[in-house]
Protein backbone atom coordinates (compact mmCIF):
# COMPACT_ATOMS: atom_id res chain seq x y z
CA UNK A 1 0.00 0.00 0.00
CA UNK A 2 1.75 3.17 -1.05
CA UNK A 3 1.34 6.21 1.26
CA UNK A 4 -0.07 9.73 0.42
CA UNK A 5 2.48 12.01 -0.50
CA UNK A 6 1.90 14.36 2.34
CA UNK A 7 1.53 12.01 4.99
CA UNK A 8 3.94 11.98 7.53
CA UNK A 9 5.78 8.78 9.08
CA UNK A 10 4.66 7.81 12.57
CA UNK A 11 6.95 8.14 15.10
CA UNK A 12 6.94 5.15 18.43
CA UNK A 13 7.30 7.30 21.70
CA UNK A 14 9.23 4.67 24.39
CA UNK A 15 7.65 5.03 27.82
CA UNK A 16 10.27 4.56 30.72
CA UNK A 17 11.64 6.10 33.79
CA UNK A 18 14.35 8.87 33.49
CA UNK A 19 17.58 9.68 35.31
CA UNK A 20 16.01 12.13 37.68
CA UNK A 21 12.94 10.04 38.20
CA UNK A 22 15.62 6.49 38.83
CA UNK A 23 17.32 8.34 41.68
CA UNK A 24 14.47 9.75 43.33
CA UNK A 25 13.14 5.97 43.45
CA UNK A 26 16.25 4.39 44.66
CA UNK A 27 16.57 7.34 47.35
CA UNK A 28 13.31 6.76 49.04
CA UNK A 29 13.68 2.93 49.06
CA UNK A 30 16.67 3.15 50.74
CA UNK A 31 15.18 5.69 53.46
CA UNK A 32 12.48 3.44 53.83
CA UNK A 33 15.20 0.13 54.47
CA UNK A 34 16.53 2.46 57.32
CA UNK A 35 13.43 2.87 58.63
CA UNK A 36 11.92 -0.86 58.20
CA UNK A 37 15.69 -2.09 59.63
CA UNK A 38 15.23 -2.49 63.36
CA UNK A 39 11.46 -3.76 63.15
CA UNK A 40 12.68 -6.40 61.08
CA UNK A 41 16.00 -6.72 63.88
CA UNK A 42 13.59 -6.88 66.61
CA UNK A 43 11.77 -9.33 64.47
CA UNK A 44 14.78 -11.72 63.94
CA UNK A 45 15.56 -11.36 67.63
CA UNK A 46 11.63 -12.12 69.04
CA UNK A 47 11.54 -15.31 66.70
CA UNK A 48 14.79 -16.68 68.40
CA UNK A 49 13.58 -16.19 71.65
CA UNK A 50 10.05 -17.74 70.96
CA UNK A 51 12.19 -20.64 69.50
CA UNK A 52 14.40 -21.07 72.04
CA UNK A 53 11.43 -21.06 74.75
CA UNK A 54 9.27 -23.34 73.29
CA UNK A 55 12.36 -25.99 72.33
CA UNK A 56 13.15 -26.00 76.74
CA UNK A 57 9.45 -25.83 77.33
CA UNK A 58 8.94 -29.78 74.84
CA UNK A 59 12.64 -30.47 76.51
CA UNK A 60 11.03 -30.20 80.13
CA UNK A 61 7.44 -31.52 79.04
CA UNK A 62 9.19 -34.87 77.67
CA UNK A 63 10.84 -35.32 80.75
CA UNK A 64 7.70 -35.10 83.26
CA UNK A 65 6.24 -37.45 80.51
CA UNK A 66 9.00 -39.73 80.54
CA UNK A 67 9.18 -39.76 84.15
CA UNK A 68 5.15 -40.81 83.78
CA UNK A 69 5.56 -43.28 81.38
CA UNK A 70 8.79 -45.29 82.77
CA UNK A 71 7.53 -45.14 86.91
CA UNK A 72 11.18 -43.55 87.48
CA UNK A 73 13.02 -40.30 88.21
CA UNK A 74 14.07 -38.23 85.29
CA UNK A 75 16.19 -35.25 85.26
CA UNK A 76 15.86 -32.28 82.68
CA UNK A 77 19.28 -30.53 82.43
CA UNK A 78 21.08 -27.99 80.45
CA UNK A 79 24.47 -28.20 79.54
CA UNK A 80 27.00 -27.62 76.74
CA UNK A 81 27.75 -31.47 76.36
CA UNK A 82 25.59 -33.00 73.90
CA UNK A 83 24.79 -36.51 75.38
CA UNK A 84 23.66 -39.05 72.93
CA UNK A 85 24.23 -42.22 74.69
CA UNK A 86 23.46 -44.06 78.06
CA UNK A 87 27.53 -44.10 78.91
CA UNK A 88 28.15 -40.22 78.22
CA UNK A 89 27.92 -37.52 81.03
CA UNK A 90 27.60 -34.17 81.38
CA UNK A 91 27.94 -31.52 82.98
CA UNK A 92 25.09 -29.71 84.07
CA UNK A 93 24.78 -25.44 82.76
CA UNK A 94 22.50 -22.62 83.78
CA UNK A 95 22.85 -21.04 80.77
CA UNK A 96 23.78 -24.33 78.39
CA UNK A 97 23.51 -24.86 74.99
CA UNK A 98 21.82 -28.22 74.73
CA UNK A 99 18.93 -29.67 76.74
CA UNK A 100 19.27 -33.30 77.76
CA UNK A 101 16.37 -35.50 79.52
CA UNK A 102 18.01 -39.06 81.28
CA UNK A 103 16.04 -41.46 83.89
CA UNK A 104 17.55 -42.19 87.26
CA UNK A 105 18.29 -45.20 89.78
CA UNK A 106 15.24 -45.92 91.94
CA UNK A 107 15.92 -44.59 95.34
CA UNK A 108 14.45 -47.68 96.60
CA UNK A 109 15.56 -50.54 94.21
CA UNK A 110 17.21 -53.49 95.63
CA UNK A 111 19.08 -54.06 92.48
CA UNK A 112 21.59 -52.00 90.61
CA UNK A 113 20.99 -49.49 88.33
CA UNK A 114 22.26 -46.78 86.15
CA UNK A 115 21.10 -43.97 84.02
CA UNK A 116 19.37 -44.13 80.92
CA UNK A 117 19.43 -41.52 78.37
CA UNK A 118 16.27 -40.82 76.98
CA UNK A 119 16.32 -37.46 74.28
CA UNK A 120 18.17 -33.99 73.89
CA UNK A 121 17.83 -31.06 72.08
CA UNK A 122 19.94 -27.88 70.58
CA UNK A 123 19.27 -24.24 71.66
CA UNK A 124 22.01 -22.67 70.37
CA UNK A 125 21.65 -23.42 66.78
CA UNK A 126 18.25 -22.17 67.00
CA UNK A 127 18.89 -19.28 69.15
CA UNK A 128 22.20 -17.59 68.86
CA UNK A 129 22.62 -14.53 71.37
CA UNK A 130 19.94 -16.05 73.07
CA UNK A 131 20.16 -15.99 76.97
CA UNK A 132 18.70 -18.32 79.43
CA UNK A 133 18.97 -18.09 83.14
CA UNK A 134 17.44 -20.77 85.30
CA UNK A 135 18.00 -24.27 87.57
CA UNK A 136 21.14 -26.05 85.96
CA UNK A 137 18.91 -28.86 86.56
CA UNK A 138 15.12 -30.35 87.42
CA UNK A 139 14.03 -33.52 88.58
CA UNK A 140 10.58 -35.60 88.55
CA UNK A 141 9.37 -38.21 90.32
CA UNK A 142 7.48 -40.97 89.22
CA UNK A 143 4.35 -39.40 89.12
CA UNK A 144 5.62 -36.22 87.53
CA UNK A 145 5.72 -33.74 90.54
CA UNK A 146 9.27 -32.26 91.22
CA UNK A 147 11.76 -33.89 93.73
CA UNK A 148 14.67 -32.68 95.22
CA UNK A 149 17.88 -34.98 94.56
CA UNK A 150 20.99 -34.42 95.65
CA UNK A 151 21.98 -37.95 95.55
CA UNK A 152 25.55 -39.24 94.51
CA UNK A 153 24.32 -41.02 91.31
CA UNK A 154 22.76 -37.47 90.04
CA UNK A 155 25.46 -35.26 91.05
CA UNK A 156 28.64 -37.84 88.82
CA UNK A 157 25.99 -37.60 86.00
CA UNK A 158 25.83 -33.62 86.21
CA UNK A 159 29.34 -32.70 87.54
CA UNK A 160 27.91 -32.05 90.90
CA UNK A 161 24.52 -30.38 90.01
CA UNK A 162 21.54 -30.95 92.40
CA UNK A 163 17.50 -31.27 91.94
CA UNK A 164 16.22 -28.40 94.58
CA UNK A 165 13.05 -27.49 95.11
CA UNK A 166 11.85 -24.32 96.61
CA UNK A 167 7.84 -23.95 97.58
CA UNK A 168 7.99 -20.51 97.91
CA UNK A 169 9.70 -19.97 94.50
CA UNK A 170 9.34 -23.15 92.03
CA UNK A 171 11.48 -23.32 89.11
CA UNK A 172 11.47 -20.52 86.38
CA UNK A 173 13.63 -20.13 83.41
CA UNK A 174 13.86 -16.46 81.46
CA UNK A 175 14.74 -16.22 77.80
CA UNK A 176 15.46 -12.76 76.18
CA UNK A 177 17.94 -10.79 74.46
CA UNK A 178 20.79 -9.19 76.24
CA UNK A 179 20.54 -5.45 75.82
CA UNK A 180 17.85 -5.46 73.59
CA UNK A 181 14.80 -3.44 74.82
CA UNK A 182 12.38 -3.86 72.64
CA UNK A 183 13.12 -7.36 72.19
CA UNK A 184 10.36 -9.90 73.46
CA UNK A 185 11.33 -11.40 76.40
CA UNK A 186 9.49 -14.71 77.19
CA UNK A 187 9.52 -17.24 80.33
CA UNK A 188 8.94 -20.59 81.41
CA UNK A 189 7.53 -22.24 84.22
CA UNK A 190 7.10 -25.30 86.17
CA UNK A 191 5.13 -25.60 89.17
CA UNK A 192 5.34 -28.12 91.91
CA UNK A 193 2.95 -30.22 90.62
CA UNK A 194 5.37 -30.62 87.51
CA UNK A 195 3.00 -28.77 85.30
CA UNK A 196 5.27 -26.75 82.38
CA UNK A 197 3.64 -23.09 81.02
CA UNK A 198 5.26 -20.63 78.92
CA UNK A 199 4.06 -17.17 78.83
CA UNK A 200 4.96 -13.15 78.68
CA UNK A 201 6.64 -11.86 81.98
CA UNK A 202 5.70 -8.19 80.46
CA UNK A 203 2.18 -9.14 80.85
CA UNK A 204 -0.03 -10.48 83.67
CA UNK A 205 -2.20 -13.76 84.05
CA UNK A 206 -5.93 -12.62 83.08
CA UNK A 207 -8.74 -13.41 81.00
CA UNK A 208 -7.38 -10.28 78.97
CA UNK A 209 -4.51 -11.62 78.95
CA UNK A 210 -4.13 -15.44 79.54
CA UNK A 211 -0.58 -15.83 77.99
CA UNK A 212 0.70 -13.62 80.70
CA UNK A 213 2.40 -15.00 84.02
CA UNK A 214 1.50 -14.73 87.51
CA UNK A 215 1.01 -12.05 89.34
Amino acid sequence: MLKAPNERPSIRRHSGFTLVELMVTITLLSILMMLAAPSMMDWVRNGKVRAVAEALQNGLREARSESLRRSRQVVFALTDSKSTSDSSTFTAKADGNYWTVRSLPSMTSSTEESSAFISSGILSDIGAGVKITGPAAICFNSVGRLIANSSSTLTSLTGSATCSVDIASPPTYNISFPGEDTTRSLRVLVTLGGQVRLCDPKKTMSDSHPDGCPA
